[in-house]
């Protein structure tokens, strides 16, 4: 019964996730609509990818058993992701494009690092944790790249730059990977979506009480994005996605 629930909560967050990594593609038509970034910043979506890329490799048999639904979505995380950031390197400011190709670059260099080093030189339970630790870290600054939305609307007062679907999505596929890195005593799964989980409940609870403020003041001037990326699914796994 256990494996059971433990499949389906991986579903659950395969669905989840793709609707994580699919909720920005409002905020991308309307870049792609006016040919500009506008004050979008790219670089949550440059560490979405380097989330989904750990989280891709975490989940591989050969790293982590049993957790191929981790990799599936995440795969799918990744693609998505390289979508986002191509536009990004598209349509932005020259400054504003050399610092996400050298963010890109440096995302890319760490992957590899992880990975060359999990597979040629740890092996067994060093390589699962080595693995783990790297994607849980990453997952984590994924899920808290919200953090100055969420203070710009306790500030303003208006849920303008948070967009209430994104912030559900957050809550469902965090919470959907907790469970399931709980149902498969998988702590690099757990701790890092129960985290999400948790910024997403406090993102909903933000939205539910200044969701009549929305549009109602001045925008805030920041330099982050208006969106988190975010998948995790973390293992989502994430996210790991």
């Amino acid at each position: 019964m256990g494996g059971v629930a433990h499949l389906v909560f991986g579903v659950f967050g395969n669905a989840n996730g793709l609707l994580l990594f699919l909720a920005p593609t409002i905020t991308f038509k309307r870049i792609i609509m006016n040919k500009s970034t506008e004050r979008f910043s790219g670089i949550p979506y440059v560490m979405t990818l380097l989330n989904c890329l750990l989280s891709a490799w975490y989940g591989l048999p050969f790293v982590s058993p049993h957790n191929l639904l981790v990799t599936t979505i995440n795969v799918t995380g990744a693609a998505i992701e390289s979508i986002y950031v191509l536009i990004f390197l598209i349509l932005s400011p020259r400054r504003e494009k050399g610092k996400i190709l050298a963010l890109l670059t440096v995302v890319l260099a760490i992957f590899a690092a992880v990975a060359l080093i999990s597979y040629f030189a740890l092996h067994g339970r060093n390589r699962t944790i080595f693995c783990g630790l790297a994607a849980s870290i990453f997952s984590i600054i994924m899920y808290a790249s919200p953090l100055s939305i969420m203070r710009t609307v306790i500030r303003t007062k208006s849920v303008e730059y948070m967009p209430f679907f994104l912030s559900l999505f957050v809550f469902l596929c965090g919470t959907s990977w907790f469970v399931y890195g709980l149902l498969g005593k998988d702590p690099f799964i757990a701790v890092p979506n129960g985290f999400g989980s948790g910024l997403g409940t406090v993102q909903l609870i933000l939205y539910a009480i200044y969701h009549n403020n929305k549009g109602e003041t001045k925008k805030p001037s920041v330099d982050g994005s208006v969106e988190m990326e975010l998948g995790k699914p973390q293992q989502s796994r994430n996210g790991h996605v």
